[in-house]
C-alpha cells in the first residue's frame, strides 16, 4: 500500500515537473528535492525521464526540443518550451501599464487583469501580484465617456484586416447629433486615454464635405468611443501601393491624435530634460547644441503638435513649421 502511494506521489511528481517545465519555468534539482522531501538523485531520475519523453516525441513529430541547464539560474529549462508564460516581473509592468492607460471601463479591465494574473503568474505569487496592484485597482478611474469599446475595437480590427468599408455615424466634438460616413479603415490606435480608427474618407459618399477635405492624402482620426452606430459593408478596398498606410511610422509622426497634414518642424529647446522631448516625438533629431539650447527637427503629423510646443512656453522657441509634400 505504501509503495502504491509512493509510487502515485511520484508520478504525480513528475507531470508536475514536465507541466512547469513546458511552461518555461526553470527547475532546480535542489528546491525541488526540498519541496517533494526527496533526493536530489530522484529529481535527476525525474529528469533522464523527462529526457527520454521528449527525445521520443522529437523523433516521433519532428520536433527539437531539449532540457537544458541554465547556468545563469542555476535550473534546467525545457528549449524552447511548449508555451511561454510571462516572468513575474513582465506580468507586474503590463498590469501597471493596463492600470495607468485608464483606456478600459471598470468592467472590462478588471477581467484582464484577473485573467493575466491567473494565467501567467506562479501560485505563490499570486497573493503578492494581486495585493501590489490592489490600491490602484480599487481606485481606478476609467475615461469620462465609461463606454465599453473592445467589442467595437476587434470588429473594425477585422474590417481593417480584410479591407472592408465601413459605414459609421460620429459624434464630432463640441456638436449635436451625428455624421454619417463611408470609410475604408487602415489601422487602430490607442494613445492618451483613447482608442482611434484611422480611415480614409469614401469621397463619393461624402457630399458634405470640401474639396480639400475629399481628396486628403492622409487618414481621418476618429475615436471609437465616439462612434454611435457603424456597419461593415460588402465589398473590398485597396490602396496604392505608394500609398499604403503603415500605424508604426504614423504613430511615429502624431500628437495628440489631431488630424492635418504631414510636416517638419525645427525648433530650438531651452528645457532641462531634452530626453522627454526625444520620447515624446519619436522621428526627432538634435542638430545642433547651441547655447541657448538645443535645435531640434522633426517629421509631424496633424496640427495636435503646436498644442504641445505652446504647453511648453519659454522652453521651446519654433523655427521653421514646413508642410512635407507628397512625393
Amino acid at each position: 500500500m505504501a509503495e502504491a502511494k509512493d509510487n502515485a506521489s511520484g508520478k504525480e511528481r513528475l507531470l508536475d515537473i514536465y507541466a512547469r517545465l513546458e511552461e518555461g519555468r526553470g527547475i532546480s534539482k535542489k528546491r525541488e528535492a526540498e519541496r517533494y522531501g526527496v533526493s536530489p538523485r530522484s529529481l535527476q531520475r525525474d529528469l533522464d525521464t523527462i529526457r527520454a519523453f521528449i527525445a521520443g516525441r522529437n523523433a516521433e513529430q519532428g520536433l527539437d526540443q531539449q532540457v537544458l541547464y541554465d547556468r545563469s539560474s542555476k535550473a534546467y529549462r525545457l528549449v524552447p518550451p511548449q508555451r511561454r508564460l510571462l516572468d513575474n516581473e513582465e506580468v507586474f509592468g503590463v498590469l501597471k501599464i493596463l492600470l495607468e492607460s485608464r483606456g478600459l471601463t471598470k468592467s472590462e479591465l478588471c477581467p484582464i487583469l484577473e485573467k493575466l494574473i491567473e494565467c501567467c503568474v506562479p501560485k505563490e505569487n499570486k497573493r503578492m501580484v494581486t495585493e501590489l496592484i490592489g490600491n490602484e485597482r480599487l481606485h481606478y478611474t476609467p475615461p469620462r465617456h465609461n463606454k465599453a469599446v473592445l467589442g467595437t475595437l476587434w470588429e473594425l480590427a477585422k474590417s481593417v484586416k480584410e479591407r472592408r468599408p465601413v459605414r459609421l455615424q460620429y459624434a464630432r466634438l463640441g456638436e449635436r447629433g451625428t455624421v454619417e460616413r463611408t470609410v475604408k479603415p487602415v489601422g487602430l490606435m490607442f494613445s492618451e486615454f483613447y482608442f482611434y480608427l484611422l480611415a480614409f474618407i469614401d469621397e463619393r459618399a461624402a457630399k458634405d464635405l470640401s474639396s480639400d477635405a475629399k481628396h486628403d492624402p492622409y487618414p481621418t482620426i476618429y475615436r471609437i468611443d465616439r462612434i454611435r452606430h457603424f456597419e461593415t459593408e460588402e465589398g473590398h478596398f485597396s490602396i496604392p501601393y505608394q500609398k499604403r498606410f503603415e500605424e508604426g511610422e504614423f504613430r511615429k509622426r502624431v500628437q495628440f491624435m489631431f488630424g492635418g497634414r504631414l510636416r517638419k518642424i525645427k525648433f530650438l529647446y531651452k528645457g532641462p530634460s531634452p530626453e522627454a522631448v526625444l520620447d515624446r516625438l519619436p522621428t526627432a533629431t538634435v542638430l545642433k547644441n547651441e547655447k541657448d539650447g538645443l535645435i531640434i527637427s522633426a517629421e509631424v503629423f496633424g496640427d495636435g503638435v503646436e498644442m504641445w510646443l505652446r504647453s511648453q512656453g519659454e522652453m521651446v522657441e519654433l523655427l521653421e513649421n514646413i508642410e512635407v509634400p507628397l512625393v
